[in-house]
């Protein structure tokens, strides 16, 4: 007899523990955030090896140097004409317009050091820096 029941509770218990893990499976299991590193960088199958995933390429921007203009340094006299705070250029007729207008209003009148870069239609200065010249 403790035989057959040692047979009963041992087929209840193979029975018990099967259903429990049949119903573990069918849970969702919770998504990793992606910053997460872990299993999804492991691209695998039954056919084949675990294998790293391919890294993405580096976009143009990263691999190439930035063609942007070359920073210039001028001297001149700031002024203001029509409205707007202009650079105009030591020795010369040239006058450039400055990107950021209440930077440049602090030296009106004065002699000035600009660095900065003259943008593509050649009429704007963007200003790096400005200072006094003494």
């Amino acid at each position: 007899m403790n035989r057959r029941l040692f047979s009963i509770m041992f087929v209840f218990l193979l029975a018990s523990t099967s259903f429990a893990l049949a119903q573990d499976a069918q849970k969702p299991r919770p998504v990793p955030p992606s910053d997460v590193l872990g299993p999804q960088l492991i691209a695998w199958s039954q056919l084949q090896q675990p294998q790293p995933m391919q890294q993405a390429e580096p976009s143009p921007s990263q691999t190439q140097p930035d063609p942007s203009p070359a920073t210039q340094t001028l001297t001149g006299t700031i002024v203001k004409d029509a409205g707007h705070y202009l650079l105009k250029v030591a020795g010369s007729s040239t006058a450039y317009e400055l990107d950021d207008q209440v930077r440049a209003s602090h030296y009106e009148g004065k002699q000035v050091k600009v660095a900065g870069v003259l943008d593509a239609k050649g009429n704007s200065f963007h200003i790096i820096n400005i200072e006094l010249i003494s």
